[in-house]
């Protein structure tokens, strides 16, 4: 399943007990920033029509769309943290940037560097997106979306 929406717009997925918002890189290439729990920095390189998926635990549009904003207009870094840190457990937002991203409710949030995989909800878990020139495309059908501008 194919979803079109422009640059200036934001794409929400709404579970029954989480959102997933989706906007585009835009404009320009760039770079992505990726502190781990190492000490190390890890640099992703980022193509103008990749995805900026973030999840939301309370269908907070307003934190989704803060987020979202961090990433794409300050390029504000992903902090990744270990599975056994304290903070995880209090994570309500959290965010992946890339061509591709599998939502998944099985994994501890904030802890995993690859950028292709979000913890989400149940009811949106094994959700497949994948970046298309002007969209995303679902591995299945899914109709609980709205386009809001962004």
């Amino acid at each position: 399943m194919n979803i079109d929406f422009k640059n200036e717009e934001i794409l929400f997925l709404e579970g029954e007990t989480g959102t997933v918002g989706l906007i585009k890189v835009a404009y320009e290439n760039k770079m992505l920033f990726i502190a781990t729990q190492d000490n190390e920095e890890i640099v992703q390189f980022l193509e103008s029509d990749d995805i900026i998926a973030v999840s939301n635990f309370k269908k907070d549009k307003r934190a989704i769309r803060s987020q979202a904003y961090l990433s794409r207009e300050e390029s504000s870094p992903i902090v990744i943290l270990n599975k056994d840190h304290p903070s995880t457990k209090r994570l309500e937002t959290v965010l992946s940037i890339g061509e591709k991203v599998n939502l998944n409710c099985n994994i501890t949030p904030g802890t995993h560097p690859e950028q292709d995989v979000l913890c989400s909800c149940d009811s949106l878990s094994g959700l497949e997106i994948s970046k298309t020139p002007t969209g995303v495309k679902l591995n299945k059908n899914f109709d609980k979306f709205t386009i809001e501008k962004f």
